[in-house]
Order: C-alpha cells, then structure tokens, then sequence
C-alpha cells in the first residue's frame, strides 16, 4: 500500500449552418471546479491509495447542444456508468462505459436528444488527494431525427471521499461529423457530477 502526501470576438450576425462555439463553457467549468475543489477539501490527505479496480456509479449533470441550423438546446442529464483504472504509481489509466438519459428539445420542438452512450479512455495522474485525467473515446448519441456515433474528449477530476467512495467530476466534448449522413455537423459540451463505488 502506499502512502499519499496530506477572446470574446465581437458578435457578427450570421447564419448558422454547422455548428457554432458554444457560448457559455466556461461557467460550466467554473460550476464543476468548484463542486469538485469543495469535494476534495471534505478528504483527508491520505484517502486517496491505490485507484486499481473496478468502480461503478450515477451521475447528473447538463449537455448543451449545438446542431445544425437552429437546432440547439440543453437539460439536465442523469446516467449510470462502469469502469475500471490501474493504478501504475504516479499514473493512473482506465476504460468506462458511460449511459446518460436526456430529455433535450432543440429548436422549437424540432427534434430532441433521447440518450447519450459513451466508450471512455482515460489517463491521469495522481496528485494524492485528487486524481486528475483526460478523456478520450467514442459516443452514441440517439435523437428523434436518427443516431450516430462521433467522438468524445475531455478532461475530469476523481476524489476519494473514504476508501470506496469517490465522487468526480468530467467536462466533455462531443463531435459528431455529418451526422446522420446529413452533411450537417452537431456538437455538444456536457458537465458531469458523478459519485462511484469501488470494489
């Protein structure tokens, strides 16, 4: 066992065919920093030991899409999730398979978001109280215009609130290219606030 140390641009009218930046991703950012720096300060400096094994849990959190046109909107989200990491000493890798229920309208009742499916890789390195990690994989997302798969990445941070129970947090990037075969691209930011149990 081992022992842990205690350019905003000016706005241009323009139509939107693609996809557009999201507007609003850095208060998510601030929002899931500061859940997460709160987490991290309820643990003692020596909770966090060997991050191998398997884990599972439920999360909540919010997916802001941006679609082709005007296809945009954002909700609440809530899923279940299951992994395993390996901890190597200083460097921790993993794979989660991750399902987030949605409920989300785009545009004026056009269409909506269904459900979100994800297959996560993950690299971290474990500054002893907190584990943090970036995230790469794919993604299935079901919609009532049709399903595809695109890509997934983003960043996380773990903390141990005693020996089985951590809670994270993950910032992710969602693009999906042409999707559908429509020749329209779509993409989408969630935030995510998870708590899991290791065996």
């Amino acid at each position: 066992a081992r022992t842990r140390g205690a350019v905003e641009a000016p706005s241009v009218p323009r139509s939107k065919t693609v996809c557009e930046p999201l507007k609003n991703r850095r208060f998510p950012m601030r929002v899931l920093l500061s859940a997460l720096t709160a987490a991290t300060l309820m643990t003692t400096p020596v909770l966090a030991a060997d991050w191998t094994g398997f884990y599972l849990g439920a999360g909540v959190g919010s997916v802001d899409v941006d679609g082709p046109g005007a296809l945009d909107g954002d909700d609440v989200t809530y899923g279940v999730h299951a992994g395993y990491n390996y901890d190597f000493g200083d460097f921790v890798l993993g794979g989660e398979v991750e399902f987030d229920r949605a409920d989300i309208t785009l545009g004026a009742g056009a269409a909506q978001v269904d459900n979100v499916s994800r297959l996560k890789f993950k690299a971290g390195y474990d500054f002893g109280a907190a584990l943090g990690y970036v995230v790469l994989g794919g993604a299935r997302v079901n919609t009532s215009l049709g399903n595809d798969t695109g890509s997934v990445y983003g960043l996380g941070v773990a903390a141990p609130i005693n020996d089985q129970f951590i809670v994270s947090g993950e910032v992710l990037r969602h693009d999906f290219n042409n999707f559908n075969n429509t020749g329209q691209d779509a993409d989408a930011t969630s935030v995510n606030i998870r708590a899991s149990f290791r065996f």
